[in-house]
């Protein structure tokens, strides 16, 4: 199946799963993860209609952005080592993986505009991931309020690889919590507006508990 193709079935599934917990489909945002396909996959990609692309290595990024000339949004969604901040940060629109303070100096330090930030939240707990404990997320917040080039757009998680649909909802459910406490304390450097959460396998569950941005990779452009 080609992208186009794909895209039919996962904007019906979106579609169905917002339609179920009484939301609406425009309020999601598919970033197209093209990070492991080619130049002319993440064209297509972007000739379906997503205009949202995700990366996760600064090679790979650049290509993409000098082969579409401009005709996408990018995402950064891999943890981001300090030392490439400089590389990367001033040629992303959003950055997926904020999680802790020597990063956020070196964004201060290196951006030339306002980045839109995700917070990477660990819900799971699992030892392998990035992200900060749930409980350390508002006092974060609070200290990255010093740094005015990064506004909090919102919260991300990745949910444990299983087949168990409880664990994978309580994780999304758990984060929309947080993301929603953080909301409503109307704090200027966190909006905290937007959920990103839900991957291929699991993104409708994601859009049942509220996510906003979901990052789809082989389900779309394929391996």
């Amino acid at each position: 199946m080609d992208v186009a193709e794909k895209a039919q079935t996962i904007e019906s599934r979106i579609k169905q799963a917002a339609e179920r917990s009484g939301r609406s489909a425009d309020n999601i945002q598919v970033v197209a993860v093209t990070k492991y396909v080619t130049n002319e996959r993440a064209k297509e990609a972007v000739q379906a209609g997503y205009r949202h692309l995700g990366e996760n290595r600064l090679e790979g990024l650049l290509e993409k952005q000098e082969y579409l000339q401009g005709e996408a949004t990018w995402h950064f969604i891999g943890s981001l080592q300090s030392r490439k901040v400089k590389d990367v940060i001033n040629k992303i629109d959003y950055l997926h993986s904020l999680d802790r303070i020597s990063l956020a100096k070196e964004i201060q330090k290196r951006a030339e505009k306002k980045i839109r930030c995700f917070i990477q939240v660990n819900v799971s707990g699992e030892g392998q991931k990035h992200g900060i404990e749930p409980e350390k997320v508002l006092d974060f917040i609070e200290q990255l309020s010093k740094y005015d080039k990064i506004v909090i757009e919102g919260l991300m998680t990745m949910a444990p690889h299983t087949k168990d649909e409880e664990i994978i909802r309580k994780c999304f459910s758990d984060l929309a919590q947080i993301q929603n406490k953080i909301h409503t304390r109307q704090m200027p450097n966190a909006p905290c507006t937007e959920l990103s959460m839900g991957m291929s396998n699991d993104y409708e569950i994601a859009i049942e508990e509220g996510s906003t941005f979901i990052r789809i990779g082989t389900a779309l452009v394929g391996e």
